[in-house]
Formats: structure tokens, sequence, C-alpha cells
């Protein structure tokens, strides 16, 4: 097939490229498209030194599915435009709750694929992916009621400048000198800030309306969910924190039998001093880590779980690239 990546020289773009060279996803050209700034660019893929194209003069009939991972703005206008001459996989959440565009991580709802009416599908937040790998052979078993989630968020989910903030910040911080945050509302360094991306009705950021949108399209529109999303000073992955209330009882080691088998899963929960997955080990990995799996000591029917995932792999570039496994798959 022929492939196009929009917001190639990106965090996330340069990680579709990686994924796809590591799945040995089957291409015949490759095109890496960016703004103008970028453009002229060369970038690696199999060896090979792709120059990049300028998105402005880019013809998108060249490509048979064109990744899109340049924000909403770019999605907004240029979208559209890819989507009359190749199928799009956007990252953005300019189209996410569009009902006539697919949400989709394939372990869960791969059967929306079959609903394609814009020529788009849409990638969900990085945040929600991970999610609801955890929540649907949950929620398939034990039909699940409320979800509270509380999330501590990488840098890198806020882009590069954020990522290089963060070390500047920390550099700054160890050397007594003043701090002035240029990307973020409060200092970073040494720091959790309960504020990730605008503010919108009842106190809630967009970020917490995304997870609480997104979980209710791909998965049960009648789960109830509330969450807080916190900007913490890691690098790379997001962690959860997950409480969640069933309608029906259960016992943990169904719970952890269900999640250790369940597709993208890998359950690590020893109760012992380590015993547990954190951000650091889970950069890189595939996988959704669950750990923390104990009984809510104050609500019935309730479970508490810690879940940590890689966000620019399992919550964009991986994902991406499975939804057009299976959309090939699908056709």
């Amino acid at each position: 097939m022929n492939i196009a990546i929009v917001g190639a020289t990106g965090n996330v773009g340069r990680k579709i490229i990686e994924v796809l060279e590591k799945k040995n996803f089957p291409i015949n050209n490759l095109y890496l498209v960016a703004s103008y700034k970028s453009a002229g660019k060369k970038l690696k893929f199999k060896e090979e030194e792709i120059v990049v194209d300028n998105l402005e003069t880019f013809d998108f009939s060249k490509a048979d599915i064109t990744f899109f991972s340049a924000g909403g703005k770019i999605s907004e206008k240029y979208v559209p435009i890819a989507a009359k001459q190749s199928m799009v996989i956007d990252n953005s959440s300019q189209f996410r709750m569009d009902p006539d565009v697919p949400l989709i991580v394939p372990q869960v709802n791969s059967k929306d694929l079959k609903n394609i009416k814009k020529n788009i599908i849409s990638n969900p937040n990085c945040s929600t992916a991970q999610l609801v790998l955890v929540l649907k052979p949950l929620h398939d078993i034990f039909k699940i009621k409320r979800v509270v989630i509380s999330t501590y968020q990488s840098t890198s989910g806020a882009g590069k400048a954020p990522m290089d903030e963060l070390v500047e910040q920390t550099k700054l911080s160890l050397e007594n000198k003043k701090i002035i945050s240029k990307n973020y509302t409060k200092q970073i360094a040494f720091n959790a800030i309960p504020h990730i991306d605008v503010f919108v009705e009842d106190g809630y950021t967009k970020e917490e309306v995304k997870m609480i949108d997104e979980t209710k399209k791909i998965i049960d529109k009648n789960i109830e969910l509330t969450a807080t999303c916190v900007r913490i000073p890691v690098m790379i992955s997001h962690a959860e924190s997950l409480n969640i209330e069933f309608e029906k009882e259960f016992n943990l080691k169904e719970i952890r039998q269900i999640l250790d088998s369940a597709e993208g899963c890998k359950v690590i929960d020893e109760r012992k001093d380590g015993g547990y997955i954190t951000q650091v080990e889970a950069e890189g990995k595939n996988e959704t880590f669950i750990s923390r799996i104990r009984k809510d000591n104050s609500n019935k029917n309730t479970v508490n779980i810690w879940c940590v995932s890689d966000n620019l792999l399992r919550g964009a570039a991986l994902n991406a690239v499975e939804i057009a496994e299976a959309y090939i798959k699908n056709k």
C-alpha cells in the first residue's frame, strides 16, 4: 500500500514511522508530510532517507491510507481534503465525537469499522486508549456502572517543547534559579499540575471531558465516568488510577485472569516491594500494564486498579497503525 504521514517530524509521526518499520507493514511508497518549515528535511525508514513533502502542496491521491498527527487545526483544514482521495486515520480530537466517524481501539471495537461514512477513522485520546483496553473485557463480564479516574500524565502528551521544558526547568530548579513556565500554567519540574487542556463547563478540563465522552462512545454510553487529569514531571507514559464499580459480584482471581488474557493487556501485580509497573518501565513497550488490583473496601462490587502505558505508542502511534491493519483486514 501507499502510505502518507502528516506531521511526520513530530513525536507521534516519528513513532508511526518506527511502528510501521517494526511491524514490517506492507508499504510500496511512504510519503512523509509536514509544514513548509519542515519540508525538505530527511527522515529514515528502513535505511532509506525520505524527503519530507510540504503539506500545502501534497497530492493525497498518492496515498491509500493517510495518518494525521499534526494537531486539531491542521486536521480540521486538511483531513476533509485528504479524505476525498485517501482513507484517513486521524490522531487529533477534531472528529472523534462525530457520529459518522468511528472512534477505534481495534482490540475493543473493530466492528465499528463497518460504519465508515466519511473516509475518516479517529484515534482516541492517548489516556482513553489505554483505559478502554482495561474496561472493555471487565464490562463484558461484570457490567460496569461507574468509573472514577485519576491520571498521572507525562509531558510527551503535550508535545516536544513541553518535554524539553521539563529538562530545562529541572536544571534551573536544581541550581536554585528562577523558573518562568512557557508551556505550562505552573512549574512542572518537581511538581504536579491538575490541569490538562482548557477549562470547560462545570470546572472540568477538556482532557477530562474527552476521556468521559470517548469511553462512552467506544464501549457503552450508559457507563458513568468522572475524571481528574494531572500532568506530572515524567517524560513518557501515562499512569491511571481506576476505581471501577460493577453491577455484578466478582473475585480478584477472575479480574486478574480476564485482564491478563485480554489482548493488549499484561498483569504484573505482586504484593511486594516493586511488584508493580511504573511509567519508566512501560516506556517503549506495546502493552498496557495493570497492577495494584484490590477490592475497594468502602464500596460493594468495586475494584481499584493501577494501569500504565506508553502514551506515544499505545495511546497514539501503535493504535493508529493497528487501526490501519484492522481496516485492511475488514476491507
